[in-house]
């Protein structure tokens, strides 16, 4: 069979770019292009800087696409400039990524592309987003789950639910997937920001309200004489008050400790290092930073939704999402308590077998040939 030509609109790029859907597509397409497709990938030039912008990286092809950096309007440009492109370079599929991008989804339909659409959750459950905004990201939901060829749902929560909303059945799920950690020893980070080694408490996100750093700053804030820090990693896309006021209340709470937005052997480092892992997010599609601090066999404390209710952890590693007391109170209770083996290895073979990158890749390649009907 001949090279499958796959033309990749959605994500803002990669590599090293913060965002899950970019994390995701910067795993799955060279395991793609492993497996036997062309992969281009159309990235927003305000993501990528100048000196960072190269034409290829593991055999992925890059087109560095111009689009205004303004969250509400800047995916749906970037989506109708690269769908145009795209029918000019004639590709057997076009892989759609989230719901605001799929909005043209018929458009590509119409200029006579095949389109396979990956739904990451439906993000008009954001709290970044307004009235307007909403609306849009629900027509991109429902446009791109009736016109593509092909759906890839990334949650068995979030399969149920668009199964019973559209009323289309062959919806397919493919988790996102997670690499087994490689511990890098205390050093240069851990050094930078003053941290020992297992007396820290972690997390890595991005500042949007969703996220629920607020309950953890304000959780953080009622331990009295804490015997760990706490560290953030990560930042906003587009600055706003919510994001300003994260950084204003963490600089002013001696313990808290902001990385900004890092990656690679720094990022792994703080994992590595790590006493216990917290997420207290209000929304997520399938959390990659959760399976990744799993990989590192950390503890975690993660919010009781039904997105991270699909990771099958112990019942006492959830809280109420937005109980700001309960989060102080477990956040002590686990940093204590910590981790065993027999729980740890447990944690590491499901993410072998159920959130494993090649076999995820080999999915979504099947459902490529099922959108050209090559089965």
């Amino acid at each position: 069979m001949p090279r499958l030509k796959i033309f990749v609109l959605g994500t803002r790029g990669f590599p090293n770019v913060q965002g899950g859907v970019e994390k995701h597509c910067e795993e799955l397409f060279p395991r793609l292009v492993k497996l036997g497709c062309d992969v281009t990938v159309v990235t927003r030039t305000p993501y990528i800087p100048k000196e960072k912008r190269v034409s290829e990286w593991k055999r992925v092809k890059f087109i560095h696409l111009w689009c205004p950096k303004q969250k509400s309007i800047e995916a749906i440009i970037h989506t109708f400039l690269g769908v145009v492109v795209a029918r000019i370079k004639s590709p057997d599929i076009l892989h759609i990524h989230a719901i605001g991008p799929s909005i043209l989804t018929p458009l590509a339909n119409l200029l006579g592309l095949r389109v396979v659409m990956t739904n990451h959750g439906p993000d008009y459950q954001r709290q970044k987003w307004g009235k307007f905004a909403k609306i849009i990201l629900k027509t991109g939901e429902f446009l791109g789950v009736k016109f593509a060829d092909e759906v890839i749902i990334i949650s068995k929560a979030i399969k149920g639910f668009l199964e019973n909303k559209y009323s289309r059945k062959d919806l397919k799920f493919i988790p996102n997937g997670v690499n087994l950690a490689e511990i890098i020893l205390a050093g240069n980070i851990l050094k930078k920001y003053n941290l020992e080694p297992k007396k820290y408490i972690f997390t890595a996100c991005r500042f949007v309200p969703e996220k629920g750093l607020h309950d953890l700053i304000s959780a953080y804030q009622k331990i009295s004489h804490p015997e760990f820090k706490l560290v953030i990693a990560g930042d906003a896309d587009h600055e706003t008050a919510y994001s300003r006021n994260i950084k204003k209340s963490a600089k002013e709470s001696p313990g808290i400790i902001l990385t900004g937005f890092i990656s690679g052997k720094p990022l792994q480092e703080l994992y590595s290092n790590a006493g216990l892992f917290v997420l207290p997010s209000y929304y997520e599609g399938l959390p990659i930073a959760l399976l990744e601090a799993m990989s590192y066999g950390l503890p975690v404390l993660v919010s009781d939704i039904p997105q991270n209710r699909e990771i099958p952890l112990p019942k006492f590693r959830f809280f109420e999402p937005g109980d700001v007391d309960l989060l102080s109170k477990k956040m002590v209770e686990l940093f204590k308590l910590g981790i065993d083996e027999e729980e740890s290895i447990k944690e590491r073979e499901i993410l072998k077998e159920k959130y494993n990158w090649s076999k995820i890749a080999k999915q979504t390649f099947q459902v490529y040939k099922n959108a050209l009907n090559l089965n």
